[in-house]
């Protein structure tokens, strides 16, 4: 059991350093400007993280993404694309550029039983990851539309260690 306890300790240390490590990336660091780009689909936290991000004063926020270093992307689901259910009922799965695709038959256990945020903090030039985290989205104690602001805290408290 001892050595049970951990192995699972141990699997978690490399991905949390790592996790910390991506966050001191030098393209995350020596970035200037960010694109900031809200695809929750609730204004409120999408608000909130905004707020938060002008608020630590890192970074300028532009309103072009060609002028930017980085794209800040807060999300409902992981970067690599997510699911969606049609107003009819059909599902199907977005990917990074916001192409649809239908599935063949639909498949209703797609979405997971409790929701999450994700921010991303994507290179423009690549579309490549350099950092990213979650946090459960909502509920009295978390507070319902603190989370993308969550997140930001998340990423500058990273930086900071």
């Amino acid at each position: 059991m001892r050595s049970l306890l951990l192995l699972a300790f141990l699997s978690f240390v490399p991905f949390a350093f790592a996790q910390k490590q991506l966050a001191h990336s030098p393209r995350i660091v020596n970035a200037k400007t960010v694109y900031f780009q809200n695809t929750t689909g609730s204004d409120a936290v999408g608000s909130e993280a905004l707020a938060e991000l002008k608020k630590w004063r890192k970074y300028q926020v532009v309103a072009d993404k060609s002028k930017a270093d980085l794209v800040f992307l807060l999300s409902a689901d992981p970067y690599k694309g997510g699911n969606i259910e049609y107003s009819g009922g059909q599902t199907g799965s977005i990917d990074d550029n916001g192409h649809v695709q239908e599935d063949r038959v639909p498949n209703y256990t797609k979405a997971s039983p409790t929701r999450h945020a994700y921010l991303a903090v994507i290179d423009p030039k690549t579309g490549e990851n350099l950092w990213s985290d979650e946090h459960l989205w909502g509920g009295l104690l978390t507070g319902f539309n603190s989370v993308g602001a969550r997140l930001i805290r998340e990423l500058e408290s990273q930086m900071k260690h």
